[in-house]
């Protein structure tokens, strides 16, 4: 059996397994043949090339799809990302993870303020025997059968609570997490997650989903810089432009710095406020977490307005994967350790 643990994201999916981790954007294109299929210099960058059949439709997914589709299924509405988006994105991270007609256990999350409505579906999209292929850049196919026996979805936000908690055999590590009221704030693309663990135990009255995810910033840049070149610059486009503080556009370079601090300062004021109304009655909490691939990037912008401990994030650790590890630590620990308490 192998347990994998996998979050299907608006901006990025990430999956991780006992061995490795990947981590993609959560863009899907239609599969076009490629006439040239070479790099055109020995040194031009590594093998990013995602292509997956299922159902009997071709996909390039992640950058492939950004490069070479004309076609490209990118949304930020959750019914239709589960719909439409889900389960290709869902299967093409176990194809590369896991072999052929291995039994795999799995484990997912979704927004909090999704959960219910989406869970039984995002997990019936899953379980289940898949024949997919995989197709490299020279044309090459691998056929798999995946067959999911068990997938469990999990509010998002306690990904990263059980990676703190637990360890890689899926055992308590920091027990002191376990007895203590934590408030986990999970900032992600389209959304960002608010929720207490009191004890271990849910809190339904300190739990929300509300729109203040990055996508709310990429989204004031995008506007800035079509009003500025004329091009409308797609949201996942914006990632490595925001990382390098610079776009270029038509030839022209577009400083990004000055608006980034801007827009992310602001983003970060909003979701402290939105902290304090919904955990005004939470005085009494030992310490919150900032989590998500968004979270390590406001993080700066974000804990100097926080009243509270804030416990602090692991520069040399990926951010983005802290919920998807959790994911995979909570499945070692049901399926290999015994169940525990559900955190639903």
């Amino acid at each position: 059996m192998e347990i994998i643990g996998i979050d299907i994201g608006f901006g990025f999916t990430k999956a991780t397994s006992s061995r490795e981790s990947l981590v993609f954007k959560s863009v899907l294109g239609e599969a076009t043949e490629i006439q040239f299929q070479e790099h055109l210099l020995v040194d031009g960058g590594g093998d990013d090339h995602l292509q997956l059949e299922v159902d009997g439709k071709a996909y390039f997914i992640g950058e492939l799809a950004e490069r070479q589709s004309n076609v490209r299924f990118f949304t930020l509405d959750q019914a239709q990302f589960i719909s439409s988006s889900a389960k290709a994105l869902a299967l093409t991270a176990a194809a590369r993870l896991v072999g052929s007609h291995l039994p795999i256990n799995l484990v997912t999350g979704l927004p909090i303020g999704h959960y219910r409505q989406h869970k039984d579906e995002l997990a019936r999209l899953l379980q289940g025997e898949h024949k997919v292929a995989l197709v490299d850049g020279a044309g090459k196919r691998q056929e798999k059968t995946l067959n999911i026996n068990k997938v469990r979805v999990i509010p998002q936000p306690f990904g990263s609570l059980f990676n703190a908690m637990l360890n890689d055999l899926g055992e308590v590590g920091d027990k002191r997490l376990v007895k203590e009221k934590i408030g986990i704030i999970d900032v992600g693309f389209r959304t960002s997650d608010y929720t207490i663990s009191d004890k271990m135990r849910y809190s339904e009255r300190g739990s929300r989903t509300t729109d203040s995810g990055i996508a709310r910033a990429f989204t004031v840049i995008a506007t800035k810089l079509r009003e500025n070149s004329g091009v409308n610059v797609e949201l996942y486009r914006l990632f490595e432009a925001v990382d390098r503080g610079a776009i270029k556009i038509r030839g022209k370079e577009y400083e990004l710095k000055a608006l980034t601090d801007q827009v992310f300062g602001q983003l970060a004021a909003a979701i402290a406020n939105e902290v304090d109304r919904l955990w005004a009655d939470d005085w009494d909490m030992d310490a919150m977490v900032i989590t998500g691939g968004g979270g390590a990037v406001l993080a700066k912008y974000l804990q100097p307005l926080l009243k509270g401990h804030v416990l602090p994030i692991d520069p040399a650790k990926d951010a983005r994967l802290y919920n998807v590890q959790g994911y995979w630590k909570f499945g070692k620990h049901i399926w290999a350790k015994g169940v525990v308490p559900s955190p639903t």
